[in-house]
């Protein structure tokens, strides 16, 4: 039973330490433009963070992105020590990466910390090859679908304003950044909160495999408390913010208007509302970026730093195989005691 609570527990400081590694996904455009200061922003972002659980219980009717988590492993392999291990190797990876400003996803790192543990334990049939298969798709594809839905509004933004006043159309383009923001911190905390849901939901049903009183049957029995559990910490740690990541997504990747924010927001929000109805896992991260970048592209290519970008890019593909290993070593370790 301790090392059930001490899962859920290092769960949801992950959850915790997501929010204010991922807070500059949201805010990043609204602090670079000015529209609010840093503490507006991170305020702003938790507030709809939290706004999500209710959206995802009441409207949507469901957490099926914490259901694809969860399954991320054959539910015979799963197993306590498994777990810890891939949550405590998501940790340090998320920290090291937040320490290092690199805007790296905190989803594939706990996806691939779970993973790497598991096959560490049973080798590679204890993963279900097509899940991550499909999970490591969307690294490329969810900033490909944020960047060519960004330049399309782009353009069709640019021609419908283009007989505006430019003070007006700015003043209008900082007060709808307000609600891009919110759509994409909404979107932030369906996806990403609903991870750590699925690695508890593991460690429950692992629980119950194990005779343990808390445990559970499936994902379907899961207590409300863990879902108002994951979105609170998400939440607490966007108010915490991430200064560092804000940095290099605000101004680092390409300079962002108003009118830009408005539409790199709104692109990501579109397209995490897609996965979450495909249930697909994405990384926020990748997704803003990638819309950011769409955005960058319609002024000329020069305007984005490619340099910056390759950077993340490589950062992006290495968080699964890395945390994979982490988890493994720190499996080694814990089968020690």
């Amino acid at each position: 039973m301790e090392l059930l609570v001490t899962i859920i527990v290092l769960s949801l400081i992950f959850d915790y330490i997501n929010g204010f590694h991922d807070a500059a996904n949201s805010i990043a455009t609204i602090v670079s433009t000015k529209v609010l200061t840093p503490f507006q922003a991170v305020l702003w972002a938790a507030f709809f963070n939290f706004v999500a659980f209710f959206i995802a219980k009441y409207i949507i009717g469901g957490f099926g992105i914490a259901n694809t988590v969860s399954k991320t492993v054959y539910e015979d392999y799963i197993t306590l020590p498994i777990i810890l291990a891939g949550v405590i190797a998501a940790i340090i990876w998320n920290l090291f990466t937040w320490w290092k400003g690199i805007p790296s996803s905190s989803s594939h790192t706990l996806i691939g910390g779970f993973a790497g543990a598991a096959i560490m334990a049973n080798g590679f049939g204890a993963i279900q090859g097509s899940i991550i298969l499909k999970i490591a798709a969307f690294i490329f594809l969810a900033p490909l679908i944020g960047m060519v839905v960004a330049f399309g509004f782009t353009l069709i933004v640019l021609y419908s304003c283009r007989r505006a006043h430019p003070h007006t159309a700015e003043v209008w383009f900082k007060k709808l950044q307000l609600v891009s923001s919110a759509l994409f911190s909404i979107g932030h905390g369906l996806n990403d909160s609903q991870k750590v849901m699925g690695i508890i939901a593991a460690a429950l049903i692992a629980a119950h495999s194990e005779g343990l009183g808390m445990g559970i049957h499936s994902i379907n029995d899961l207590p409300d408390w863990v879902a108002f559990s994951c979105f609170t910490a998400i939440s607490l740690g966007t108010m915490s913010g991430g200064w560092k990541i804000v940095k290099t997504m605000g101004t680092r990747i390409t300079k962002v208007t108003p009118l830009e924010g408005v539409i790199a927001e709104t692109a990501g929000a579109f397209t995490l509302y897609l996965t979450e109805f495909l249930k697909i896992p994405v990384s926020t991260t990748h997704t803003i970026t990638g819309a950011i970048i769409g955005v960058g592209a319609t002024k000329r290519l020069s305007a984005v730093r490619w340099g910056i970008t390759q950077s993340l890019m490589t950062a992006w593909v290495l968080t699964i195989p890395v945390s994979a290993l982490l988890a493994a070593g720190v499996y080694f370790i814990v089968n020690l005691f």
